[in-house]
C-alpha cells in the first residue's frame, strides 16, 4: 500500500512544492524591494514552512528535537550531515531566529524562484567548486557576516548529499575558514535522519509514511581545538544518533 501511495501521492507533492516556491516568490521581492530584508526574512520563515508542511503530504511523521539547545548572542555554524534537497527548509526553520545562511554551489543562485532570491539577497556563499580561491574569499565574507551580526550559517561538510544517507567523511577546509572569520562562533552539531529513505529510489517515487527527524546536538566551543578531530568528533556524534556504525 506504502508503495501504491508513492506513486499516487509523489506528483501532488512535487505540484505542492512547485506552488509554494512559485507564489511565495513575488512576495519576498515585494517584500524586500517595498519594505526591507527584515520583511523579506518574514516571507522565507513562511516559505520554509510550508515547505517543511509539505511533507505531510507524503504521510511524513516529522519531529524537532533539542531546539532549545541552539545558543543565542553569539554566532553560530550549523554543521549537519546533507541527504536531501529537503534538508535546507528544515535547517531554516530549526535554526529561524538565527537568519541562517548556507554555503551553496553557484549554479543555485539563479532561475531558482524564492530559492536563488533568498541565496543571493540573504548574502548566503555562493561558491564556484571549480575555484578555490573564490570559494575561500566567499565562506570568509559569510564568517566575517556571521560574526558581526550574530547570524548562522549551516555548513554540510560532506560537501555533496549522501544518496543512501550513510554519512561520508566530513571535510574542514569550510569550517575552518568560516571559524577564522567568526573567531567567536559556536558550532552546533545538526542530525538529520530520514529524507534519503523518502528518497529511496530518488526524485521519484518519494516513499509514503517516513518517519523524519532533525536533531539538535550539544553545541561544542572550538576555542583551541584542531578543526580535524573536531569534526571527526561530529561525524561521530551524527552517525550515532543516525543509528549507523561508527
Amino acid at each position: 500500500m506504502k508503495i501504491f501511495l508513492g506513486y499516487l501521492i509523489t506528483p501532488i507533492f512535487y505540484i505542492y512544492y512547485a506552488l509554494v516556491l512559485l507564489i511565495l516568490h513575488p512576495f519576498q521581492v515585494g517584500a524586500n524591494i517595498i519594505f526591507g530584508d527584515h520583511a523579506r526574512r518574514r516571507v522565507v520563515d513562511a516559505l520554509n514552512f510550508f515547505l517543511v508542511g509539505g511533507l505531510f503530504i507524503m504521510g511524513c511523521r516529522i519531529r524537532f528535537i533539542d531546539r532549545e539547545k541552539i545558543p543565542s548572542g553569539r554566532p553560530i555554524i550549523i554543521v549537519s550531515n546533507h541527504q536531501s534537497l529537503f534538508d535546507i527548509p528544515a535547517v531554516v526553520w530549526a535554526f529561524k531566529k538565527m537568519y541562517t545562511k548556507f554555503i551553496s554551489k553557484i549554479e543555485l543562485g539563479k532561475n531558482l524562484p524564492s530559492i536563488s532570491y533568498n541565496l543571493v539577497h540573504g548574502k548566503s556563499a555562493l561558491i564556484d567548486r571549480k575555484n578555490g580561491a573564490q570559494s575561500v574569499k566567499e565562506i570568509f565574507k559569510l564568517g566575517k557576516l556571521i560574526q558581526e551580526n550574530q547570524y548562522a550559517a549551516c555548513i554540510f561538510p560532506e560537501g555533496t548529499r549522501s544518496k543512501n544517507g550513510r554519512v561520508k567523511k566530513f571535510m574542514s577546509a569550510g569550517v575552518n575558514t568560516l571559524l577564522r572569520a567568526a573567531p567567536d562562533a559556536i558550532i552546533v552539531p545538526f542530525a538529520i535522519n530520514g529524507h534519503s529513505r523518502l528518497m529511496y529510489k530518488g526524485m521519484f517515487p518519494l516513499k509514503f509514511g517516513q518517519r523524519i527527524t532533525y536533531k539538535v546536538l550539544d553545541p561544542i566551543e572550538p576555542k583551541g581545538k584542531d578543526v580535524e578531530i573536531l569534526l571527526k568528533d561530529i561525524q561521530s556524534d551524527i552517525k550515532l544518533e543516525l543509528k549507523q556504525n561508527i
